[in-house]
């Protein structure tokens, strides 16, 4: 068996697998986007069946692209998008309903009510998580409340309920390990984070059996072994992280005070803060980074709900731009003597605000506003919502080392160097950019590929970290205070109590 590691990438709007080679270079891709689908307003689902067709298309492809077989394939890692929840029937496999996706608002009001019988300090608590429809267990509660039968059957232990890494593996095994790793659980609203089992108390508010969760294992462990009739070969999966604690240990941060930020369809931030939990007095959320040899590693996380899908509407809604890769030479041309503010609240806004009823505004518009500076007030939404975030960190947990702090990028946005000079200057910290930009599947590989024994360990991984390039803040302190002062008020006038 060669070095070779598969990783499964499944995202929110596509699913990518990447085979890397023994010296953790990429051998072969495959990528397939799928549908979205909106069947009310705020709300969001995907076909589990589709999602898994796009694995199995993806995989097959990765393997062709790398020319190896799945003989030549040490270990199999997944990471998948967090808080989406699919139940299934334990006996058929088959889904009881679309997968309600993350970003899903429909149990918002069933969050108030839980927060009029004060409740969230509980749930907080327990979970580190607040009350809102972003996490599975109110999701869940929906579904087996609204699906004909399922609260019933979930009772006798018909049914199954996993977020999308559990549904994968299931599928993958042939239905023989149902299993999850620390991280997602710690996304579902239902687990204790402390004493790392699921908790009683909170499954009995949401009305959710026991029966139907899985096992929750480390996030280098034996999850079970593909079906060979699938790729060609039977690979063990051994290892299982949540897509953004993914990426925080495929940048390597794994001290005390490392932080990294991945801009996709979101922009989620985690700090590290060892084996410490450390409680939030800024709505930021206390989660697991990862668990290996049954020691916990710890995070506060700070999630923006709108990062590259601004642009996504851009391209698709506005249709101001014709790609992605358009929007930072764009920015560039803007008039910078107009300052217009975007607040990208298409699905309300995340931390430190949590406000699920704000909605998208955009400030400062004049007759000379023109797609350009449309184009760069919503990279600098990304900005502005980061140093938002950055702020509350410090607050919550100051470096204890003294050092400043280094902000760790990856994601489709850091391609942009005009987005990552501004990320800079907005932050007034420094930007360090990979050399490897995979990084959330490179942290799904290493945990399998160490625990298969065919990549190094964890110093020797971080050792491998390799910067492409550090943008330092080069904007006077006068400006930069100013647009964050602009910012603040936008954020204040888009504020569904504001």
């Amino acid at each position: 068996m060669g070095g070779y590691v598969l990783a499964i990438d499944q995202g929110t709007t596509s699913t990518r697998a990447i085979v890397f080679d023994g010296n953790m270079k990429v051998a072969g891709v495959g990528q397939k986007e799928f549908t979205q689908h909106y069947p009310k307003p705020g709300w969001v689902e995907h076909d589990p069946e589709e999602i898994w067709a796009s694995v199995l298309f993806t995989v097959g492809k990765a393997i062709t692209a790398a020319g190896i077989t799945a003989k030549d394939i040490a270990a199999v890692g997944i990471t998948n998008q967090r808080e989406t929840v699919v139940v299934w029937d334990r006996d058929t496999g088959k889904p009881i309903h679309n997968a309600i996706v993350w970003q899903d608002r429909r149990t918002a009001s069933y969050c108030d009510k839980l927060k009029r019988q004060d409740l969230e300090k509980l749930f907080t608590r327990r979970t580190g998580l607040l009350l809102d429809p972003y996490f599975s267990g109110t999701k869940l509660s929906w579904m087996l409340a609204n699906v004909k039968g399922a609260r019933a059957r979930a009772a006798k232990g018909e049914l199954c309920f996993g977020t999308i890494d559990t549904f994968l593996i299931w599928r993958l095994t042939g239905g023989k390990s149902f299993v999850t790793d620390a991280t997602n659980a710690s996304r579902t609203l239902m687990y204790n984070i402390a004493s790392n089992e699921w908790d009683e108390d909170l499954l009995e508010i949401l009305r959710v059996p026991a029966a139907m969760l899985p096992e929750v294992k480390d996030c280098a462990a034996d999850f079970g072994v593909t079906d060979a009739s699938l790729f060609g070969a039977a690979i063990p999966i051994l290892g299982v992280a949540g897509d953004q604690q993914a990426a925080t240990i495929g940048q390597a941060c794994f001290e005390r005070g490392m932080m990294k930020s991945t801009y996709g369809t979101g922009c989620f931030a985690l700090l590290n803060t060892g084996t410490d939990i450390v409680r939030s007095k800024n709505r930021l959320l206390t989660t697991i980074a990862y668990r290996l040899n049954g020691e916990t590693t710890y995070a506060l996380e700070g999630s923006i709900f709108i990062a590259g899908a601004a642009v996504q509407w851009l391209r698709d809604g506005l249709k101001v731009i014709k790609s992605a890769a358009d929007s930072g030479a764009l920015a560039e041309k803007a008039d910078p003597l107009q300052e217009v503010y975007l607040v990208p609240a298409f699905t309300g806004l995340g931390a430190p605000h949590w406000d699920p009823d704000a909605r998208g505004a955009i400030f400062g518009l004049t007759r000379n506003t023109g797609p350009e500076e449309i184009v760069r007030a919503a990279l600098e939404a990304v900005c502005y919502q980061s140093r938002d975030l950055l702020d509350a960190m410090h607050k919550d947990w100051r470096n204890g080392s003294g050092k400043e702090t280094v902000l760790r990028v990856d994601g489709g946005m850091v391609a942009s160097d005009w987005t990552m000079q501004r990320l800079a200057d907005l932050l007034d910290a420094p930007v360090d950019r990979p050399t490897i930009l995979e990084t959330t599947a490179l942290g799904a590989a290493w945990l399998a590929g160490s625990r298969a024994g065919v990549w190094p360990d964890r110093e020797g991984f971080a050792k491998a970290w390799a910067r492409d390039q550090r943008f330092e803040p080069a904007m006077d302190e006068k400006t930069r205070s100013g647009k964050l002062k602009g910012w603040k008020d936008a954020v204040r006038r888009t504020l569904s109590a504001g």
